[in-house]
């Protein structure tokens, strides 16, 4: 197979996992419904950012070292695991504060960072997406890929996850989506924090020694 076609694979299989629903997608859609377009703009960016940190990282062997360090992956699952219960708590606490069906976007700056630094660190916080791209870059990479596909595989990972949240965030972000979270904004809620948390907690459990659930 050339170069270009393992490449085009690569990008393939990275968009189908972005699509895959998960707490990244739960975090993007809520920031654009519930505050602006340029927030969940934001909020893409920063899961593209933390996206490219882990393609760029297992690249350069990560994922073996993951494999290798059982500790170091079970430790890691547990700080995600406890991440995703603090922002499921946080959007729970959130669902029965009303927003104004004239609530102002969200303004440029401080506010627009913190989404940025808050879809990161969702991003990085399961050490899953690192496998994920080490299963994909050990199946579809050969051993000494040319030194252009190094280079182009993460920029290409950043482009895919920004561009896919980026179409989540414009469908989310429209005046009818908006309208509907306003009114059922109690249980939307309820069910994101839920998710979150749920999702959290599998990875705490995934992560603590089996013994314990003994």
């Amino acid at each position: 197979m050339s170069s270009v076609a393992i490449f085009f694979s690569v990008v393939a299989a990275v968009l189908i996992g972005a699509i895959s629903p998960g707490p990244s997608f739960v975090l993007v859609s809520r920031i654009a419904v519930s505050r602006s377009r340029r927030a969940g703009l934001a909020a893409a960016f920063g899961m593209g950012a933390g996206s490219v940190t882990f393609a760029t990282l297992t690249l350069f062997g990560l994922n073996a070292l993951l494999m290798q360090v059982e500790w170091l992956y079970l430790a890691l699952k547990v700080a995600g695991g406890l991440y995703l219960i603090y922002i499921g708590i946080r959007i729970w606490r959130s669902a029965a504060h009303d927003l104004p069906l004239d609530a102002p976007v969200t303004p440029a700056g401080r506010n627009i960072g913190r989404n940025f630094w808050f879809a990161l660190g969702t991003q990085l916080s399961n050490p899953k997406t690192a496998i994920f791209y080490g299963g994909i870059f050990a199946a579809l990479l050969p051993a000494q890929p040319d030194p252009w596909l190094m280079l182009a595989v993460p920029l290409a990972v950043f482009a895919v996850e920004v561009g896919w949240y980026t179409v989540v965030t414009i469908a989310f972000s429209s005046n009818r989506p908006r309208s509907f979270y306003l009114g059922a904004k109690l249980w939307i809620d309820s069910i994101a924090g839920t998710v979150m948390g749920a999702l959290g907690v599998r990875l705490v459990a995934e992560g603590l020694p089996r013994h314990i659930w003994r």
